[in-house]
């Protein structure tokens, strides 16, 4: 499965407080050894469900150190029988877009 989440302190103390925050949690995905991605809105992570579910769960603690509570955001995909999915996905899409500028370029 492939989880994208997000999670972020409230009721903190600024902006330093929310990127400390995030960094804490992001080192435990990392540290988990699951492949993940990590961009400007969302950490993505590939594992089965609890291995997914307890790294985000540690996240999400890591974080409540950081306000008086804690907002987190989940979106999944779950699709049995399929590994690699956080690289296939893209790649899937990239072969796409390329064919299907290859086919306007065409006409």
């Amino acid at each position: 499965m492939l989880v994208a989440f997000s999670v972020w302190p409230s009721g903190g103390s600024g902006d330093d407080a929310v990127h400390n925050a995030v960094a804490a949690a992001v080192r435990i995905v990392r540290a988990s050894g699951l492949p993940n991605r990590t961009d400007s809105m969302f950490t993505t992570i590939e594992g089965t469900w609890d291995e997914v579910f307890d790294v985000i769960h540690r996240a999400t603690d890591a974080v409540a150190a950081y306000g008086s509570r804690v907002d987190l955001v989940i979106k999944a995909d779950i699709r049995p029988g399929h590994d690699h999915e956080i690289t296939g996905k893209v790649e899937r899409l990239e072969k796409a877009i390329a064919d299907q500028a290859k086919a306007s370029a065409s006409v």
